[in-house]
């Protein structure tokens, strides 16, 4: 199983050593042909404003789409705003997702913040709470079609979202130790 990073902008290496640790073969995605031999790919955190940008300059925008439709897709944080059909605001958007989302839901850098997550409708062997990072995060604040809540705070705001073989993230898992998620997108790029 070959997993592609998106490799613009943002937290790209984290990622792939998330995948190294679970086994997978990785490749730092820049270019449209670099999308050829994937079995899946992972847009990371960043700035959803400059990657989409990145995209467009670099002619990637109607690629990854075309990807998208085709293979297991997951967005965290700034990926999950790119990956979505509304952001609220004009920029590049992937608009694979049958999502709403809004950009620093939670405020600015100073008001980022861990939380304890309820994983357990993954359905992985571990439902241990997930200790996430949420940094200039954005939240799901509705979903449209066969997009379907994973995660959610503790008040009800979505901060994880799946649509068919899409996955959506607000938060970085890339950040942790904790594998699970990962692990749950390479269930996703199997099925696929």
């Amino acid at each position: 199983m070959k997993i592609g990073v998106l490799a613009l902008q943002g937290a790209f290496a984290e990622h792939i050593v998330m995948l190294k640790k679970l086994g997978a073969e990785t490749a730092e995605i820049r270019l449209p042909q670099q999308l050829d031999d994937l079995d899946g790919l992972i847009i990371p955190g960043g700035e959803s404003t400059t990657m989409g940008k990145l995209m467009v300059d670099y002619e990637l925008l109607e690629p990854l789409r075309e990807f998208g439709l085709a293979h297991a897709m997951w967005g965290t944080c700034a990926g999950a705003i790119l990956l979505a059909k509304d952001a609220h605001r004009e920029q590049p958007l992937l608009n694979l997702m049958d999502i709403t989302v809004e950009r620093n839901a939670f405020g600015r850098q100073v008001d980022s913040f861990e939380a304890a997550l309820d994983i357990s409708s993954l359905n992985l062997e571990s439902d241990a709470p997930f200790h996430a990072f949420f940094i200039r995060a954005p939240i799901i604040e509705s979903m449209q079609g066969e997009a379907k809540a994973l995660v959610t705070l503790p008040d009800g705001r979505i901060v994880a979202a799946q649509d068919g073989n899409l996955l959506a993230t607000s938060f970085h898992p890339e950040l942790t130790g904790d594998t699970r998620f990962h692990e749950y997108f390479l269930s996703l790029v199997k099925e696929n």
